[in-house]
């Protein structure tokens, strides 16, 4: 299955010299990485050519990179009902570059991007309506970065006295923890029945 897959790869690359970066294998799957400004065009090759027939678009990713100069890898996912066959299409994008919108292409791409753009920051030219899908109005930053704060930085809760929804910075209360840095597994012996000579 492997040696079809490289193949196909082969054909898809050699197609879209410049488009297509590399292609290669893992875990049964083929992986396209490909140029961000014509990720669109590989998209549609996908889409459209007879031997990949990649027609369901299953969803838009990304992976954050932070060391790296190119920090996010937008990742797209794609299925061909006629071959049984998956793709992942990989592009790398730097902070704050905008990689093309894939709606005209796949349009079930429309709620994904705006996934994507909520939780990592990465922005699609060309999208119809670009705005948080799934965070609060007024959130700052993107959780799905590895340097947001685990904590985040505003807490919500209702007031009751206010009798509305009430944004406060993050307080983390400490008297109410308790840290022993112990491993549970730690300072206690457990003796079986009849095991005489462990409790000595």
């Amino acid at each position: 299955m492997d040696d079809a897959l490289n193949a196909l790869g082969t054909t898809i690359a050699g197609a879209l010299p410049g488009a297509v970066e590399r292609t290669y294998v893992a875990f049964g799957e083929l992986n396209v990485v490909a140029d961000a400004a014509r990720v669109i065009d590989v998209l549609k090759y996908l889409r459209d050519d007879p031997a990949c027939g990649f027609k369901c678009f299953i969803d838009i990713t990304a992976t954050d990179y932070p060391s790296r100069e190119k920090r996010f890898d937008v990742v797209y996912h794609l299925l061909s009902p006629d071959h049984n066959l998956r793709v992942r299409v990989k592009a790398a994008v730097t902070d704050g570059e905008a990689i093309a919108s894939a709606v005209d292409v796949f349009p079930a791409a429309n709620w994904f991007e705006r996934e994507t753009y909520d939780l990592f920051g990465v922005l699609f030219t060309g999208h119809p309506d670009l705005r948080r899908i799934l965070t609060d109005y007024g959130f700052e930053g993107h959780p799905l970065r590895k340097d947001f704060p685990m904590t985040g930085f505003v807490e919500v809760r209702y007031d009751d006295e206010e009798k509305r929804v009430v944004y406060e910075p993050v307080k983390l209360n400490q008297e109410y923890r308790q840290f022993d840095f112990l491993s549970p597994w730690e300072g206690t012996q457990y003796v079986l029945p009849g095991d005489e000579k462990a409790k000595g």
